[in-house]
């Protein structure tokens, strides 16, 4: 009969070390051949009848001292869970998930958020060893909550003060020191108090956002006419997600086909996305964002500035009042309009200047067949789409994506005047 490899355990550990465990995790360690791990997780089971080999944190050297040691009953130690950001799926590619058994410990990140009193269900959560901080930085500015595994190359006070470089400084920061032992820590502090000292290196960084503060562009980018990174724009928070996104608002502005003179509405502009853009590309004419929330009104006008267009007049109130006193327009957008997009939808194109185009942005198949409903009566030249996105990201060495919500994307061309 042929021999069967040993299951190979993968065993989660605090730094409460052996009385932290299961009864069933501290058997797997007394009576394994081998016990295999980092040096401090080596440190906090102390003595065991195994045989214990330090490594390093070079995974592929695990990978070889297991792959030799086959017949031996091999229990490998990890801090907290080894499927959260840990060695688990490493050692799974390299040697088969098949041959494994895993055994977590509580997540040094949820015992910190646990610490904090802080809420982990949405938070953007990064370890930092195989992820840049630049390359993070958008991700960071828009999240309520983050939580960062730090490394030896960037502490808490090095992140805190690569933080305040960029301007992203409305966050309250706890760094949580040595979870589980006796000398654990946890410092709360702005940005600017944590960059002054020092920490230990077993630490997690975890930043919630100051409530009601904006977003703060990192910059102007390229300064592009349209397709503007959202980062590009100031946003209202916590409103997450009213922004259109940029390759919706391509498309958006391309069925627009705004020109150099054209007069465009923005109806419920939000923070004004497509309101910069269309003002961009029609340079002689004029774009009227109609927003009802004073906080985005002013972000509106702020963003107006950042981007140095003059062509642009923010409007404050509902519609379809606040239509009323505008100039007709060549191109209207409507997005973010719920219930009410039919009716502005009426409002709108009674308005809309012959040859004119209308587009709106709806998350809902019910707007979408009333809004197609309406517009098939008074025009031939009608478009609907339904544009799904995703967008790459960067997991560890490999490209995973991240979906948007599916949009659909309505335009009409007004061929005639409104029936009576």
């Amino acid at each position: 009969m042929a021999n069967h490899p040993q299951k190979i355990f993968v065993v989660g550990i605090g730094e409460d070390g052996l009385a932290g465990l299961t009864d069933h995790a501290r058997r797997l360690i007394e009576s394994a051949d081998l016990v295999v791990g980092e040096q401090h997780c080596l440190d906090l089971v102390g003595h065991v009848a195994g045989r214990q080999i330090s490594v390093s944190s070079d995974l592929d050297e695990l990978v070889k001292i297991v792959s030799a040691n086959r017949d031996k009953r091999i229990v490998i130690l990890a801090l907290g869970d080894p499927l959260f950001y840990g060695i688990a799926h490493y050692l799974w590619d390299k040697i088969g998930k098949e041959y494994f058994e895993i055994v977590p410990h509580v997540s040094i990140m949820q015992m910190a958020f646990a610490r904090v009193k802080e809420s982990w269900e949405d938070a953007l959560l990064v370890n930092l060893a195989h992820t840049s901080l630049e390359d993070l930085f958008n991700q960071i500015r828009g999240a309520e909550t983050v939580g960062l595994f730090t490394t030896e190359e960037l502490p808490p006070n090095v992140i805190a003060q690569r933080l305040l470089a960029t301007g992203l400084d409305y966050f309250t920061a706890y760094v949580c020191e040595n979870l589980g032992a006796p000398n654990e820590r946890v410092t709360t502090g702005d940005l600017e108090t944590i960059a002054q000292h020092t920490y230990s290196p077993l630490n997690v960084l975890i930043l919630v956002r100051r409530p009601d503060v904006p977003d703060r562009p990192l910059s102007l980018f390229g300064k592009r006419l349209f397709g503007n990174p959202d980062e590009a724009f100031l946003q209202s928070k916590p409103k997450r997600g009213l922004l259109t996104p940029r390759e919706i608002r391509s498309i958006v502005l391309a069925e627009m086909d705004v020109g150099p003179s054209s007069i465009v509405w923005d109806v419920g502009a939000g923070s004004g996305a497509v309101s910069v853009e269309a003002a961009q590309l029609a340079r002689n004419g004029h774009v009227y964002a109609i927003e009802m929330d004073p906080e985005d009104v002013r972000l509106i006008q702020e963003n107006a500035r950042r981007f140095g267009v003059t062509n642009l007049t923010s409007v404050l109130g509902h519609a379809p009042e606040a239509l009323e006193g505008l100039p007709d327009p060549d191109c209207v957008f409507i997005g973010g309009s719920g219930r009410q997009v039919v009716g502005l939808c009426e409002a709108a194109y009674a308005r809309l200047r012959i040859q004119g185009r209308i587009v709106l942005t709806m998350g809902s198949l019910e707007n979408v067949v009333d809004v197609h409903s309406f517009l098939r009566q008074h025009t031939n030249c009608l478009n609907v789409l339904m544009v799904n996105l995703a967008r790459g990201f960067y997991q560890f060495d490999r490209v995973r994506f991240q979906s948007l919500n599916p949009t659909f994307v309505v335009s009409a061309i007004k061929v005639r005047e409104n029936a009576p």
